[in-house]
């Protein structure tokens, strides 16, 4: 009896030795640099268990030892779970580094950038080619109703629900400026506004000219003119499809759509683009002015009239632009 006890208390401290032996080596191995020598991105995929992450993060070059990596993570089990996500490893971290990332949930963030102006379809284009994410775009939400903005999302998101994000963010900014309108516009709706905003911001990018291009569309409707703006024209021609790759040409211009604001009088049926803020405050509170007319003027802007004699004349310098232009390229 007294040899069996003796036994069993020399395997006790033997036990006690290896585990403390294991524990200083843990602990040192989960404070050691890693042998990642850049940064590296991985997808930790959702249900992935402790001891296959170790794998996954050893076979990537993370860590050394991966097998240890369960182990340390059990040890250390009351600092949190792991998340599953895209997390970005940086050179040389450690275990307990990577134990702390895999915990902190703090994952890639990606970013979508939707330019002002875009047709819908170029936005549904920009989304499905969007990396790291997931699903399909839906349904086409129609012209003129989603937001452009810069999106941040996370891998794995859904096509679907950032473009429902894109449809909620243009609802509830459209109706927060359209209660602040000037009340002497002659629109009907909410969408008759994103309609002409989308002609504003289709003709100028220059900041101070949206509220005068706005001026020309209002004052042209009120006189009950043709708008005739270029951009509704290209827009019937491609449909909203992808920009129009060249200048418009007379049979274009005499397209029969009811886009061609050359042929029909108000406005076209719908938007022609997806307007920002800039367009859209520059529809519901316009310059007010007699400006009827405008045209490039050759220095990337536009010239703009109240007379059709006065846009005459910047018609021609506008021409004679475009010809020492031509000749300076021969």
């Amino acid at each position: 009896m007294g040899r069996v006890l003796r036994l069993i208390a020399v395997l006790g401290v033997m036990l006690a030795a290896a585990s403390g032996a294991a524990l200083w080596w843990g602990s040192g191995w989960l404070a050691t640099p890693g042998p990642l020598t850049a940064a590296k991105t991985i997808v930790i995929e959702h249900g992935t268990k402790p001891d296959a992450i170790g794998r996954q993060l050893a076979d990537e070059g993370i860590i050394t030892h991966g097998a240890a990596f369960a182990p340390a993570f059990w040890m250390t089990r009351l600092d949190g779970d792991l998340r599953a996500g895209e997390y970005a490893f940086p050179a040389a971290i450690s275990p307990q580094g990577v134990l702390d990332l895999l915990r902190s949930g703090k994952v890639v963030v990606h970013h979508l950038v939707v330019p002002e102006g875009l047709t819908t379809a170029e936005i549904l284009a920009l989304v499905e080619h969007g990396e790291a994410l997931s699903g399909d775009v839906g349904e086409n939400p129609g012209e003129g109703r989603l937001w452009p903005a810069t999106y941040r999302y996370s891998f794995g998101d859904k096509r679907q629900a950032l473009i429902e994000q894109m449809q909620r963010l243009a609802a509830k900014n459209l109706a927060e400026l359209w209660a602040a309108r000037d009340h002497d516009l002659p629109l009907e709706r909410p969408e008759d506004a994103v309609t002409l905003a989308s002609i504003v911001e289709k003709e100028t990018a220059i900041p101070a000219e949206r509220p005068k291009v706005a001026a020309v569309l209002y004052n042209r409707i009120r006189l009950g003119m043709k708008l005739q703006m270029d951009p509704t024209v290209a827009y019937a021609v491609t449909q909203g499809q992808h920009p129009l790759d060249h200048p418009l040409t007379r049979a274009e211009l005499a397209l029969d759509s009811p886009y061609n604001t050359y042929l029909v009088t108000g406005l076209p049926p719908g938007p022609i683009a997806n307007p920002g803020l800039a367009s859209l405050e520059a529809v519901l509170k316009p310059e007010h002015s007699d400006l009827l007319y405008f045209v490039a003027d050759g220095s990337g802007g536009h010239a703009f009239a109240s007379t059709l004699e006065e846009h005459n004349r910047n018609v021609a310098h506008w021409r004679q632009v475009q010809a020492e232009r031509a000749g300076a390229g021969k």
